[in-house]
């Protein structure tokens, strides 16, 4: 363990004298600690460089590489709070070889022009993202970190533009090196505060041949019509992407229509969460519990011929009096159960759009508490970083061994793999006569 100890600094107890009445005395003494910390720790690097280039000299015997006193004061931002550093500097004399130019000390602890630490730099824009207002990170952190620079409404702001960057990057990138075997898809609108009309945003996120959940595509829309979704898929296909094996999305027309121009091989499934809302809008509130109890047996049976079975006990039971909800599950029957084709293990993951749903639930919340993006530029590469945050902790599907099983066009029955019958052996001519 390291301690450094000089006599002509004030001890701990002397720099925390004014702060005993601020309540503050630990703070005070963790950023004492810390200043000194780096500053023996910077020390040590640049005495470690000079030692390492001890040997070098000119043609007089003096050293190319020695100290130059100290660089001025700065305050550097860290989880310890604002600490004051002076640090030192160093005298290169060498000149590179390859280009010709004086050789620089870069201090890989405290790199030139640093404000921050960056574990800061990744807490400010996550604090943004998960609902602390531009406005708000000065009086929040001030008092925590000890200072206010780096906290101000602008530096915050700036950030978004960086965003846009990444986001048109990742729009650009190439899908051919990547196989979706499952996707899903959906259109969030959310509201923008400069603009009278909603953000539209069409979302894909795919499952890997591995099994793992990632984003696919993000780009904004108008109102989910079939031109805005068969722009975004033609130029995923552009890009390299294979045919899904099966999609998932709610009932709007224009998604799927742009499906069959762009992926017509691509199997549909209908989300069940948006269509048993759909059904009960078409039920009176006191049919409400029968009829989702009803819709459970179809959706969470154990095979499809349960879920037929089920299908015709709802038509039955409501047909009578409540033809259009019927209607709305009938029509539409073999996209709600084309799930049970595929392993039941994935089964609670192709029933609904859930991936998408849950992981707009941050960016809905985040758009409530600034009162909306400023843009809809901003808003797209919002979304994209929050997005971007929140796949870190997606889990990937159940038995994803299975995942590529399903891209070689295995089949399954009743949610388990059927093996495929040996090749019946062939008959030669001479055999034959």
């Amino acid at each position: 363990m390291l301690t450094v100890v000089n006599p002509d600094e004030p001890t701990p107890a002397t720099v925390s004298e004014p702060a005993l009445a601020g309540g503050s005395l630990i703070d005070e003494i963790v950023r004492d600690g810390a200043r000194r910390m780096l500053a023996a720790a910077l020390e040590a690097e640049v005495a470690a460089y000079i030692a390492a280039c001890a040997g070098e000299v000119d043609e007089r015997g003096r050293r190319l590489v020695v100290r130059n006193g100290h660089a001025r004061p700065r305050q550097v931002l860290t989880s310890a709070g604002a600490v004051d550093v002076v640090a030192p500097r160093v005298n290169d004399k060498r000149v590179d070889e390859a280009t010709g130019e004086r050789r620089r000390f870069a201090s890989a602890i405290l790199p030139a022009w640093c404000r921050k630490s960056p574990q800061i730099s990744e807490v400010l824009p996550l604090l943004y993202l998960h609902g602390l207002s531009s406005q708000d990170f000065v009086p929040a952190l001030e008092q925590f970190l000890g200072t206010s620079s780096g906290l101000s409404a602008a530096t915050i702001t700036r950030l978004t533009t960086q965003w846009q960057d990444e986001a048109r990057a990742f729009s650009g990138r190439d899908l051919s090196t990547v196989d979706y075997v499952y996707v899903w898809a959906d259109g969030v609108h959310l509201n923008v505060r400069l603009d009278e009309a909603k953000l539209c945003l069409l979302v894909v996120v795919g499952v890997r041949v591995d099994g793992r959940k990632e984003l696919v595509a993000l780009a904004e829309g108008y109102r989910e019509s079939a031109g805005s979704w068969a722009d975004l898929l033609r130029d995923c296909k552009r890009r390299g992407m294979r045919a899904p094996v099966l999609a998932v999305g709610d009932g709007a027309l224009g998604f799927w229509n742009a499906l069959r121009e762009v992926f017509p091989e691509t199997r549909e499934q209908r989300c069940w969460f948006h269509k048993i809302g759909n059904v009960l809008a078409a039920l009176p509130k006191s049919a409400h519990p029968g009829a989702k109890k009803a819709l459970a047996e179809i959706w969470n049976a154990e095979d499809r011929d349960h879920a037929s079975r089920a299908v015709a006990a709802f038509k039955l039971a409501y047909g009578a009096k409540f033809g259009k909800a019927v209607a709305k599950v009938v029509d539409d029957l073999d996209e709600l159960l084309a799930f049970y084709d595929f392993p039941a293990e994935h089964w609670v993951h192709l029933r609904t759009t859930n991936p998408i749903e849950s992981t707009f639930a941050t960016v809905r919340h985040r758009t409530k508490v600034t009162k909306g993006p400023g843009s809809k530029a901003a808003g797209l590469a919002m979304a994209f970083k929050l997005i971007e945050a929140a796949q870190q902790r997606w889990r990937a599907v159940n038995a994803p061994h299975l995942v590529a099983l399903v891209r070689t066009g295995a089949r399954f029955e009743r949610g388990r793999l059927v093996e495929r019958p040996a090749a019946a052996p062939t008959t030669t001519p001479a055999a034959a006569a």
